[in-house]
This record gives structure tokens, sequence and C-alpha cells, in this order.
């Protein structure tokens, strides 16, 4: 079976992957720093759950380092790579800007550099919706351009669809972008609004709603994801000669973007009345004014993803929102606390 490098295996979306991708009889071997960003145990939790299977091996290693990382790739020898390590948060980004150029930036050259020098077959790499910034349009497009990003979080992501086109043109490396719209689902990030607000919820304290609860957010529950990770890591991109004069997500070189979106915005206020629904909880609503390097509405145009994989987001918003609750519930609450009524059908 192929061997697979997945950097970021104890966050949200790299555990899932491991774990679908060792279910299907691959071997894989996960790197991840587990730095404090959020809450380290919760990573662990994650790795407790990979460790059990055989062909699973990990490395505490920074993605920065990279003799220790050209070490574990010239023993290992992947096939392919998928990179999801990174420095994540815009609003952070405004705090501790030096940590997105150093991971993001930085690491993710020394990704390039081990999958060139290691001749991977292909490198797939986590992008951001984040890099449509300023554009007004709706749905994003691939085929948009993205020069007026509003924050640094998003240059960064932008830098690594750059860098990793400078490898494709000048080494021949496949790569293979994924602008992932708003990722939520069981075991996923803290910082996250349903996390968040779920959180809220059952400790009784207010949810913090920015630019007045007037926001839109193309939710994408992380069983869609992973189901359009696993099939494009093997779909390696051919060049496209006439791409230059053609559209921004190809090129001439071997070199791919998508989007990976739910195309189906959501409303702040609703997702808090779905988690309250939930929950059976209330909580007051503090509305604050927009953040700095925030976006209004992020809406995503998966037709390519569509083309190439036949691709089709099977969860909504209803659906996943309850599976999250009650994975939360199972996680976090003490058992004689849960509600049953969690998990029961919503009402229409």
């Amino acid at each position: 079976m192929p061997t697979v490098c997945v950097t970021g295996a104890a966050g949200f979306i790299g555990y899932h992957l491991a774990r679908r991708l060792l279910d299907l009889g691959w071997e894989v071997t996960g790197i991840d720093n587990l730095n404090d960003y959020y809450d380290v145990e919760l990573k662990h939790d994650r790795l407790r759950l990979l460790h059990p299977f055989q062909k699973f091996k990990f490395h505490q290693l920074d993605i920065c380092d990279h003799r220790e990382l050209q070490a574990i790739y010239a023993k290992e020898e992947f096939n392919y790579t998928v990179h999801l390590a990174a420095q994540v948060g815009i609003r952070y980004s405004l705090e501790n800007p030096r940590a997105y150029s150093h991971n993001n930036v930085a690491g993710f050259l020394n990704i390039l550099e081990c999958c060139q020098l290691s001749q991977c077959k292909h490198l797939v790499y986590a992008s951001s919706s984040s890099v449509y910034g300023l554009n007004a349009k709706m749905p994003s497009s691939v085929r948009d351009h993205v020069d007026h990003p509003k924050s640094l979080y998003a240059a960064t992501k932008r830098a690594n669809e750059l860098m990793a086109h400078v490898y494709s043109h000048l080494y021949g490396l496949p790569t293979t972008g994924l602008r992932f719209f708003t990722v939520y689902g069981p075991w996923g990030r803290p910082d996250m609004a349903p996390f968040l607000f779920t959180k809220a919820l059952f400790d009784g304290t207010p949810i913090k709603a920015f630019n007045h609860g007037d926001l839109r957010r193309d939710f994408t529950f992380i069983d869609d994801v992973i189901d359009a990770v696993v099939p494009l890591i093997e779909v390696i991109p051919e060049p496209t000669e006439d791409a230059p004069c053609q559209s921004p997500d190809r090129s001439s070189a071997p070199y791919r973007i998508y989007n990976v979106g739910n195309q189906r915005p959501v409303e702040l206020r609703y997702l808090i009345e779905l988690i309250e629904r939930y929950t059976e909880r209330k909580a007051p609503c503090l509305t604050a004014p927009m953040q700095p390097g925030d976006v209004v509405a992020t809406y995503a145009d998966v037709s390519e993803l569509a083309e190439t994989l036949g691709f089709c987001p099977r969860t909504s918003i209803e659906d996943g929102l309850r599976n999250f609750v009650s994975w939360y519930c199972d996680h976090y609450r003490p058992r004689s606390e849960l509600k049953s009524k969690v998990n029961r059908p919503l009402r229409r």
C-alpha cells in the first residue's frame, strides 16, 4: 500500500485524514510539533486513537527543523505528502505575526525541499479560503485572482501557493493546493465558532458575535473534506499548456488549486440557533464590531473539484452540527449531564 507523510497529524483535519487512510490500509507517518496554540491534551487525545494502528508512525517534530525533517524523508521514502501543519487563526496573526512567517513560510519551504529531494510523487497542501480577501464576487472561484489578502495568515497561505508553483515549474514536483472553507465537526478546533459557541452554552457564558452577528460562513463538515482529500492524493496534476492564458488554478507546470467547501453559506445567527436547540440551552449574545483581517462572507465554488472527482458535499449544517454537539457532550461533559435530546431530529 502507499506510504504517506501527514504533517499536522495531531490537528483536526490531520487526525481525520490519517484515520481514514489507516482504515484503507495505507502506511501513515504523522508529524506534529504539538504546540500550545490550543489545548495540547486534545491533540494527545486524537493521537491516542491513531497509535493502535500498526501502520502508523509518529514523530514529534517542528517542520522548521529542516535537518530532522530531511532525515525522516531520507529514511521513509514517502510516496506522497499531505501538508496540513501550519500556524492557524486570523485573529492570532494580529498578535504574533512572526509565528506565521516562521511556520507557514519557512516551514513550508522545508516541506517543498524534502519532497523535491526525495522525489515524492505528489505534494497536497492546505491553503485557505482566506486568500480571497477583498474579493467581493460570490461564490469564490479558483479562477478568480487573489491579490488582496486581508490578514497576514491569508498572505502566508497565498505565499504557499506561489512557492508550490515555483517547485512545480522548476523541478516538476506535482503540487495540489486545497482552499478549505471553515471546516468543523467532531474533534474540531477549540478556536472555531461551533466549538466556542457550544462551550459557551454549556459554561453559561456569553457568546461573542463579531460584526454584530452579520457574518456568513461556508461551514464544511469534516467527513466531506476527507472525502475530497483522500482521492486527490492519487490524482497527480498534469501540466496544462494553455493555462497561463486561461486560469490561475492551473499551469504549464504540474500544479492545481481546488476549493473544498460546502457551497452553502450559513448566517452566524442560524448557527447559534441550531446549537441552542441541540444543547437545549440559551446564552446571552454579545455583539462586537468586525475584527481586523476578517471577512463578512465566504462561499465556495467547488465546480473544479466536482469536475475532477464528482465531488458533492453531503452533510447539511443541521446534521453536521448535531453530530458535533453530540461528540462535544461525549468528550467534555460528565455522563450525568448528557442531554439525550441532542440526538433528536431537528424540528423544521
